[in-house]
């Protein structure tokens, strides 16, 4: 069928493919003449010919993306790549938070479809929340991530493939029978289906072509078939919709034969099935029926086993972990197979062409929001972050540590009892640098979310003397009591990224984000927003208790940064991040709804349909509701934000209404 398929379109170059693995060899005889673009990340250096990791990335890599003619034919040789490199040769694993970084590049560059040869193995489809951001980011911005389920040969599942909105593939041999290796779950059962993962052909870095096994690489023969389809509907005259495109694989899927053991758990949602899905595409009925898809009411073809099928997009029961504990490793380790199996188009040629299927396909609703960063002078320096969190500093390594030490004056423990100086004190550090303010620059200054460092902060510019004194001073915000007017509960720093990193002490390597200067730089003083929020309060209800206050304000700050914890890189969380940052200006605008007793309820970001020229405009609102009167009409907030520049900004008056939803 891939000679077919090629027939029919090897892809459209208005289509972009991301892969997130290892290193890719792209001097390979198999890229020359492909679009592929390769992004930054916190993996350096080039693809190696002895690395376990290159060998994976650029097999997968090859899949898609092998010229016709070549010695490995990709399934969109046309469409353009884009290479997310996340894992290492010296290490096979990568953390949730740095796989999340790399989804959130790819959705910035424009993917269309993302593919993920790799997971890591958990109890319930839970995932930490940087990396489930990224994954409802691909989801409001209609980008297709196409994950491997795994290779542990159990009913078990893998993040991100068990996460809502992915499509989850599995392997299956050249007959179309489950491997023993591949994973099975019920929730890959209505999200996941399978494709040829047995023996399968890639390009091998230095040079030649080898054949590999394993869920690593049935996902980019999804991934590419996705691609095929996008560039079908690009050149019938339709918008590209990955979403769309994931039903149809979904709802085209073959069931596995009645006669094979334990059918019902291996095969999935069923068999990729390449001519049903161009059917589909091609202008059938059922595809004229699919005017738009909300993948929250997702639903799938069965695999013709019995059992009903359910919301492919059910929410998972999360939890938050630390990402520094989690990762995520690539799912296969390259192991040779025998030369004499059957290559890809042969793999695929094989599928079996549907007789009088009819499946029946939802007509559903879109709702997707495309981020969209408008020109600024500043987009050629790099990357705009806007980021909150706790400020840290680390040492790199333990020669800076003790020299830090040793400059350190010893500490007075009380009663004249002196011990050597702790730099890990903060409050020790706070009083030394207070006098040596230029020792801040022998410091990795961090931004950290939850105890995890995320970014590395290096001030740069003619103000960085003024930036550093600046995060001095929220350090010593940050250690006073918590009934200080001065305690400083979280910051915000505005910044951007150049590509470079830094390896702390601990041996985790994170991004440097570069403040420009002091602008933006905030520490959030909640007893002060506290007392501005009492004084808007009482102006409207005079009997408004601070308690009540602090616990609405409290609520509203825990959920932004907690529920809603994000690595503040896109336009969305910019706007999201700043419009909280501007909480003194929504105490005074939401003290209606406060002093009633009103709660936060939700938080969203959408496009502003209004906005300046050459401006990045969101409308975040808050909705509020009564806790205690379920039929009270909520209170509805909005703001709108422009994030084109470093530092976003508020545009006109916050506007309110009611509402009974």
């Amino acid at each position: 069928m891939l000679e077919t398929l090629s027939t029919i379109s090897q892809g459209d170059p208005s289509i972009c493919v991301a892969v997130l693995d290892g290193p890719v060899d792209r001097t390979h005889p198999c890229f020359q003449g492909a679009d592929i673009t390769y992004l930054p990340t916190l993996v350096k250096g080039e693809a190696m010919v002895d690395g376990s990791m290159s060998a994976h990335g650029t097999h997968v890599a090859s899949i898609i993306f092998g010229q016709p003619g070549s010695p490995v034919q990709g399934i969109a040789p046309r469409c353009k790549g884009i290479i997310v490199p996340v894992f290492a040769d010296d290490r096979r694993k990568t953390s949730q938070l740095d796989l999340a970084r790399g989804i959130e590049q790819a959705v910035n560059a424009g993917a269309n479809v993302i593919n993920i040869s790799g997971g890591q193995l958990t109890d319930f489809g839970e995932a930490d929340g940087w990396l489930k951001n990224a994954v409802r980011l691909c989801r409001e911005n209609n980008v297709l991530l196409v994950a491997a389920a795994g290779n542990n040969g159990c009913d078990c599942l893998h993040v991100p493939a068990a996460l809502p909105a992915v499509l989850a593939v599995g392997a299956m041999d050249a007959n179309g029978k489950p491997l023993d290796f591949s994973n099975w779950g019920e929730t890959y059962q209505i999200q996941g289906i399978l494709a040829p993962g047995e023996d399968i052909l890639g390009a091998k870095p230095g040079g030649g072509t080898h054949r590999l096994s394993g869920t690593s690489f049935a996902t980019p023969i999804v991934s590419g078939v996705a691609a095929v389809l996008l560039s079908l509907q690009q050149e019938q005259g339709e918008t590209p919709n990955p979403q769309k495109v994931r039903q149809i694989l979904l709802q085209s899927a073959l069931p596995c034969d009645s006669d094979l053991p334990e059918a019902t758990q291996r095969c999935l949602a069923g068999k990729l099935n390449i001519p049903g899905a161009i059917t589909l595409v091609k202008g059938g009925k059922m595809a004229e029926e699919f005017t738009s898809v909300d993948v929250s009411e997702v639903e799938a073809a069965g695999c013709g086993c019995g059992g009903g099928i359910t919301n492919a997009s059910e929410p998972i029961a999360a939890q938050s972990g630390q990402p520094a504990a989690t990762s995520v490793t690539a799912t296969d380790t390259p192991v040779a197979a025998p030369s004499n199996t059957p290559n890809l188009q042969d793999l695929i040629k094989s599928f079996p062409t549907p007789v009088n299927q009819q499946p029946m396909m939802p007509n559903l609703t879109a709702n997707s929001v495309t981020a969209s960063q408008a020109p600024s002078e500043l987009a050629d320096m790099g990357q705009l972050v806007y980021a909150l969190g706790t400020l840290g500093y680390d040492f790199g390594s333990e020669a800076r540590r003790d020299s830090f030490k040793q400059l350190m004056p010893p500490f007075d423990l009380g009663g004249g009892v002196m011990v050597p100086a702790n730099p890990y004190d903060a409050r020790q550090m706070v009083d030394y640098l207070d006098g040596n303010i230029s020792e801040s620059r022998s410091l990795i200054w961090t931004i950290n979310i939850e105890l995890t460092p995320v970014y590395a902060i290096d001030p740069a510019g003619p103000f960085a003397a003024e930036s550093y004194r600046a995060l001095h001073e929220l350090l010593s915000g940050q250690i006073q009591p918590e009934n200080d007017a001065e305690y400083v509960e979280r910051v915000s720093i505005p910044g951007i990224l150049t590509g470079r990193r830094v390896k702390l002490f601990s041996g985790q390597v994170i991004p440097v984000l570069e403040p420009q200067s002091t602008r933006g730089i905030y520490g959030w003083k909640v007893n002060n927003l506290v007392n501005a929020a009492m004084a808007a309060v009482q102006a409207e209800d005079a009997t408004a208790d601070e308690d009540r206050i602090r616990k609405t304000l409290d609520g509203f700050l825990n959920r932004i940064y907690y529920d809603l914890r994000n690595l503040g890189t896109t336009s969305q969380d910019r706007a999201l991040n700043f419009s909280v940052t501007n909480a003194f200006q929504a105490a005074q605008t939401f003290s209606e709804a406060v002093a009633v007793g009103m709660e936060l309820d939700s938080i969203t970001v959408e496009k502003s349909p209004f906005c300046r020229m050459d401006s990045d405009c969101w409308d975040v609102k808050l909705k509020f509701f009564d806790p205690e009167n379920s039929r009270r009409a909520k209170k509805i907030f909005r703001f709108t934000i422009d994030v084109s520049d470093l530092i976003p900004v508020t545009l006109g008056e916050v506007r309110s209404w009611s509402s009974p939803y």
